[in-house]
């Protein structure tokens, strides 16, 4: 039995993965702030999973986890998890010592992405579009993740696409993320609301000239962000998760729109068959858990699962 955790800034999911691949538990934790509290957030879910999901605690032979911030390949060591108030901490060697299974992470996007190539099948090049607080990529290719030379490869969020566009917390103007990055577009509503991109769509929806140009440049950003992907990886399919997902059609028929208009004033976008090759994660997914059992319980983590 292999444990994957996708540990957010607000909720930590976790699944019991088989042999055979098939998830057999899953459980859900509020995340802890600060290092010990995320540890013990990792320990407390692992926990859970042999209390309340019938886990055998026996039968666990690896622990990988999914989480925000750079993490050294093939280990458990992160840092700058400015979401979760850490700045380093080794997983490993804070987890290891109390439940005695060998623990690896990696980063929460590369792990959605490595999780959703599974439930897509596991065959040829996908790359996994996460629409949340920001914009990020992963890109597998052959049941391989594919870094980088300095393991950037898939930050597509901040490739800038309008010079004249919103000012981006990079400090670059009309990047990806900028125009389609939940908090961007959070902060340039600037009203109060629980879920501010629904209430976006819903104001759009009723009329209002700035939510139609904030859902406009969403749109416009993913768009982007799909194009780029495919023209530079030439992926077989582009896979978009993440809490943007929530919007389900409202969002995914803004995006085949934009698509589409690209490939009515191009012959060779038009070729590319782009609205054909993106499609939606289904929502709840536990594709960041189960990436991150998979990554965990590799024996080769950075030579099997990653290229560059």
């Amino acid at each position: 039995m292999k444990i994957g955790l996708d540990v957010g800034g607000t909720k930590t999911d976790a699944v019991a993965v088989d042999d055979a691949g098939a998830i057999v538990g899953r459980v859900r934790l509020a995340t802890g702030w600060g290092p010990e509290a995320v540890t013990a957030t990792v320990i407390d879910a692992v926990r859970a999973l042999t209390t309340h999901a019938g886990v055998d605690a026996t039968s666990i032979r690896s622990i990988g986890i999914g989480i925000p911030g750079q993490v050294e390949p093939g280990t458990a060591k992160v840092v700058h998890a400015v979401n979760l108030g850490v700045e380093e901490l080794d997983l490993a060697a804070a987890v290891e010592p109390t439940l005695g299974v060998p623990v690896r992470a990696e980063n929460d996007v590369k792990a959605a992405a490595f999780g959703a190539y599974a439930l897509h099948g596991g065959s040829g090049s996908m790359a996994y579009l996460n629409l949340g607080t920001g914009i990020a990529a992963g890109i597998v290719a052959d049941g391989e993740l594919w870094r980088g030379a300095r393991g950037t490869a898939g930050e597509v969020g901040h490739i800038s696409v309008d010079p004249n566009g919103p000012l981006c917390r990079c400090g670059q103007r009309g990047c990806i993320e900028a125009l389609a990055g939940g908090g961007a577009i959070a902060e340039r509503w600037d009203r109060p609301s629980v879920l501010p991109v629904q209430d976006v769509f819903d104001a759009a929806d009723a009329g209002d000239l700035f939510a139609q140009e904030l859902r406009i440049g969403l749109a416009r950003g993913v768009a982007a962000a799909v194009r780029i992907l495919v023209l530079t990886a030439d992926v077989d399919s582009v896979v978009i998760g993440g809490g943007l997902t929530a919007l389900g059609d409202r969002l995914m028929a803004d995006v085949a729109a934009e698509l589409a208009a690209s490939a009515a004033a191009s012959p060779f976008m038009l070729s590319l068959q782009l609205e054909q090759r993106v499609e939606l994660l289904p929502a709840g997914s536990a594709a960041a858990a189960l990436g991150a059992a998979l990554i965990g319980a590799a024996r080769d983590p950075e030579g099997v699962l990653s290229r560059g």
